[in-house]
């Protein structure tokens, strides 16, 4: 009996949704649910005969809505959970350092901001695989112009908290634009062409890089600093 383990896509923001179970006591965790996928997501936990106990957000997205929310309407018992810096609506708040447990196992919450302040990297308790949220990406990482961004924080967050782990830890982001699924921190030691440099280097590329603005910014940041539900606006007398 060992670990269920299923990568999930969302194509329009290009988001990667994970479960990870305990195949003996079907304890389950989701990280970074999509709410327009929520529902091919429960369908999935009834369908391996999962329990739910909680849906994890990296980071409070700028780029979709997260479908913790939708979750919780869909599976009885589910709790929201979410970095306590990020500053959002959930049911438990992580601090770096502690532990979202389900059988057997346990993600370790690291603390990674620079993308925003909120940012977590979930490490698996054995350290053989880490989910990143925005914080690294393939070859790449999270964009640091909004959002509490700043380069040098990220640059820091990274090397300590991620790049330290073992050389054959997979790193599993929250995006991919190119079809890429997975990588390690060997291979970004060596091949990310951002975090290699030095951090003055790394600095001045992160501050000249000039991209558009999220599409769904204006919808997914209030919607996700309240675990993916939308509040109804009050009438004004």
């Amino acid at each position: 009996m060992g670990l269920i383990f299923r990568q999930l896509f969302e194509s329009v923001s290009s988001t990667y949704t994970y479960i990870l179970a305990d195949e003996e006591t079907k304890e389950a965790v989701i990280i970074d649910p999509v709410m327009e996928t929520a529902e091919r997501d429960a369908q999935l936990v009834e369908e391996l005969g999962l329990t739910l106990k909680y849906a994890v957000n990296t980071h409070v997205h700028a780029d979709h809505v997260t479908g913790t929310g939708e979750l919780k309407k869909r599976i009885g018992g589910c709790k929201s959970v979410i970095s306590k810096a990020a500053g959002a609506k959930a049911d438990m708040f992580l601090n770096n350092g502690d532990k979202v447990e389900f059988g057997k196992y346990h993600l370790e919450a690291r603390s990674t901001p620079g993308h925003t302040n909120g940012c977590m990297t979930y490490v698996l308790n054995d350290k053989s695989r880490a989910f990143t949220g925005d914080a690294l990406l393939i070859r790449g990482c999270g964009r640091t112009d909004f959002q509490q961004g700043s380069p040098l924080t990220l640059y820091e967050s990274v090397h300590t908290q991620i790049l330290s782990l073992p050389q054959d830890c997979l790193l599993y982001p929250a995006h991919d634009y190119k079809g890429r699924t997975v990588t390690s921190v060997g291979e970004e030691l060596k091949f990310n062409p951002r975090l290699t440099k030095s951090k003055e280097e790394f600095a001045n590329i992160m501050n000249n890089l000039n991209l558009n603005y999220p599409k769904q910014i204006d919808r997914a940041v209030p919607a996700n600093m309240m675990c993916g539900v939308f509040e109804t606006p009050s009438v004004s007398q």
